[in-house]
């Protein structure tokens, strides 16, 4: 993949690039309803493709928090037309990288040296690269390392670069820009601690360390010396990304033993610690040679205040389809039902929401679940259609949820999303 020499970083420039995608996603539409007022046979799914493609490829020669959103995005299944989805995972690990000279900046500016002064060896090409950064493999000796390196502008320009995006992917989900508003502040607090290295690091430190007694699970050595604010350095960790794993086509015994391990991995953070790897998307996990399950990224994390975690797991109690009144306390608790919606709303919206609580909870009330059950993924696949479907529900009623169900409720349907490409079969009540 050519890589890149330079990355807009002015608020003026960044500003330009969206505005000129905008145009072509603009042009492209006007294109597609000339020619169906002519009458001539035209395809809304080339739209969508051609509209993905320059959108993806603006973003990513920015970088930075839009194209992490879409990346984010393209993980909620349901939430975008496949062909964008499709387009925007990319971003995950496959964005161009940068040009070894911004690299060497990076290294000069933020820890006084150039790679090769500070390594014994250094590769000059990214091995990775992604929506905030790249990888790149060096060695100390006999230690092989992971060296993550931030893009120029990356942190300073989040805030208005979500700003600027909001109307960009409001037309793309077909929303109005107001009613991203909650979804798009607590994106821009996570990427904001994303950008933040040294946070990350402890994290890293702090997460791994609290984890290491889960069977099966390993983690990076993490060196604060060759880390800053914008560059963080770990062990290489050798061994195959989970989706590349599951295409040389592993016994049941060992899918069912690889999604055990990241269930326990999620069960523990979240209900021991009330913190969470909130970004778990294939590429942030690896099997190594010994089937070890490793975790190698913390940028994205969640810590999870106690009082919505009490009322968010009352969700999965057994109990709580029997009891109406308690549920529908527990909605207005949760910013499902709010205190000015009409009676009419109220019991259509407790109608909508009691089924996908049923629906995404039902893994929680079973000692065990077979996550390679397509007719249940197909079950979430069509109420996420049918609640999009159905604008006028939403039409002047907001966003519903707490803001702290965003990242929670994502980090879970990406775990399933894993759990279901490995047709797992998961004790899901087992405790450690």
């Amino acid at each position: 993949m050519k890589e890149q020499v330079r990355i807009p970083v002015g608020k003026v420039q960044r500003a330009s690039k969206f505005v000129s995608t905008g145009v072509k996603v603009g042009g492209n539409y006007l294109r597609y309803y000339t020619k169906k007022a002519l009458n001539q046979d035209v395809d809304k799914e080339r739209l969508d493709e051609q509209n993905a493609s320059d959108i993806y490829k603006s973003l990513s020669e920015l970088k930075g928090s839009a194209l992490k959103a879409a990346q984010m995005l393209s993980m909620d299944q349901g939430l975008l037309p496949k062909v964008y989805a499709d387009k925007f995972q990319l971003a995950q690990y496959s964005a161009p990288p940068l040009s070894y000279p911004l690299v060497v900046r990076t290294f000069t500016k933020t820890l006084g040296k150039k790679p090769h002064e500070l390594f014994d060896r250094f590769s000059r090409k990214a091995v990775y690269a992604a929506s905030i950064g790249q990888v790149h493999r060096a060695g100390m000796g006999n230690r092989t390392l992971a060296v993550k390196i931030q893009y120029p502008g990356v942190a300073e320009s989040v805030s208005n670069d979500l700003k600027i995006a909001k109307p960009l992917a409001a037309r793309i989900m077909n929303v109005k820009a107001k009613d991203l508003e909650p979804y798009m502040e607590e994106v821009e607090t996570k990427l904001l601690e994303e950008t933040d290295y040294e946070l990350e690091l402890s994290r890293s430190v702090e997460i791994s360390n609290a984890c290491r007694h889960i069977d099966g699970l390993t983690f990076p050595k993490y060196y604060p010396e060759w880390s800053s604010s914008r560059i963080l350095t770990m062990d290489w960790i050798k061994g195959d990304h989970i989706r590349d794993w599951i295409a040389g086509d592993p016994s049941q015994e060992e899918r069912n033993r690889v999604g055990q391990i990241l269930w326990n991995f999620y069960n523990f953070q979240v209900h021991e610690l009330k913190i969470m790897h909130a970004d778990p998307h294939p590429g942030n996990f690896i099997i190594t040679p010994k089937g070890q399950v490793a975790v190698i990224d913390f940028g994205c994390v969640k810590e999870i205040p106690a009082d919505f975690y009490t009322d968010y797991f009352k969700l999965v109690e057994d109990d709580l389809f029997s009891d109406d009144e308690k549920m529908m306390r527990l909605f207005e608790k949760l910013e499902f039902i709010h205190p000015t919606d009409s009676p009419e709303k109220r019991g259509t919206f407790f109608t909508l929401f009691s089924t996908m609580i049923e629906l995404l909870g039902r893994p929680f009330r079973s000692e065990v679940f077979d996550f390679s059950d397509a007719g249940y993924f197909d079950q979430i696949y069509a109420m996420a259609e049918d609640v999009i479907a159905k604008k006028e529900l939403w039409r002047g009623n907001g966003t519903r949820g707490s803001k702290h169900g965003i990242y929670v409720n994502r980090t879970y349907f990406g775990l399933y999303n894993i759990l279901h490409e490995l047709k797992a079969v998961i004790h899901t009540g087992e405790t450690l």
